[in-house]
């Protein structure tokens, strides 16, 4: 059983985080939960003081300011409150990232709800995006609903459809237990997937590799297999539509193309805490899915 009593949004009033509050709310009515609003004022870095140069002032949010912008996050979150979802806004200052990290801490919120938007390809390479900084360093999961996504609506259970991609580590295993209580809870079809990272001709050449290295390719897919099998407890097959898959291939393009084929409502992936340089040269799988996947991506920490 999952509890999402609070559930953080953060919104930058555009058409991306107003997609995701959209979904927010419909998770909000599922499991009767609260939102809180948040806008993030960013201030100017003062990179010019740090090299010498004359310093310039920051631009300080004011009282005045506070009140005009938790107006407007009121007129933003309107649908929202008058459906009856509990509605909470707030106003910080800062660098983004950070401050929703932050907040998502001392409101010890069950989930965070973030629009992405689809910047350019080498924007995301040099910095990242706001949400990719979120859901690489939050303790609790984080919901990235692309643009693409189908808007949620006022249905509820709002995913029936849920793909989980594991790879064994102990963020994806945690993952599989958050997408296995999501569908029991939902009555949902949920596909366990395991990725073999293969070339994706592997099988059509086997035959004309060495003995030693076809021995090795079964053997890797035996075990991969056999703990694929194990993962998914068969009292849970009572309450919900699990069915297990194995392919090769590159992770996160079978995990998309699985999704597409599928027609998933949401992505379950775990997030691993690669370094710095790994992540700049060359990327993540969780951090191709949330980019290109279709519809809304779920993930999670160890």
């Amino acid at each position: 059983m999952i509890e999402i009593r609070r559930i953080l949004c953060p919104v930058d009033f555009s058409d991306h985080s107003r997609h995701a509050l959209h979904h927010a709310a419909a998770i909000a009515r599922w499991y009767e939960s609260m939102i809180t609003l948040l806008y993030v004022h960013p201030f100017v870095p003062d990179a010019a003081a740090a090299a010498g140069a004359p310093a310039f002032t920051p631009f300080v949010v004011t009282a005045a300011d506070r009140e005009k912008l938790l107006a407007s996050m009121k007129s933003f979150g309107e649908h929202e409150i008058l459906s009856g979802v509990p509605v909470y806004v707030e106003v910080t200052q800062g660098t983004v990232a950070p401050e929703i990290l932050d907040r998502a801490k001392t409101l010890a919120a069950d989930l965070i709800v973030m629009g992405t938007h689809g910047r350019s390809g080498f924007e995301r390479l040099m910095i990242g995006s706001v949400t990719e900084k979120v859901l690489r360093q939050a303790s609790c999961p984080v919901l990235s609903v692309p643009p693409r996504a189908e808007d949620a609506g006022t249905f509820a259970p709002l995913f029936k459809r849920i793909l989980c991609a594991v790879d064994f580590s102990d963020c994806s295993m945690r993952a599989l237990h958050y997408a296995l209580a999501l569908a029991q809870e939902a009555d949902a079809r949920l596909t366990v997937l395991n990725v073999v990272e293969l070339p994706a001709d592997a099988h059509e050449r086997l035959p004309h590799l060495s003995p030693g290295v076809r021995e090795y390719v079964a053997a890797v897919e035996e075990d991969h297999r056999q703990r694929l099998g194990a993962a998914v407890p068969e009292a849970v097959r009572a309450y919900c539509a699990v069915e297990t898959m194995m392919v090769p291939g590159k992770p996160y393009r079978e995990i998309l193309r699985v999704a597409g084929e599928q027609q998933s409502d949401l992505i379950v992936i775990g997030v691993h805490g690669r370094g710095a340089v790994d992540r700049l040269f060359f990327g993540s799988t969780t951090q191709h899915v949330v980019r290109q996947a279709a519809c809304p991506v779920l993930t999670l920490r160890a």
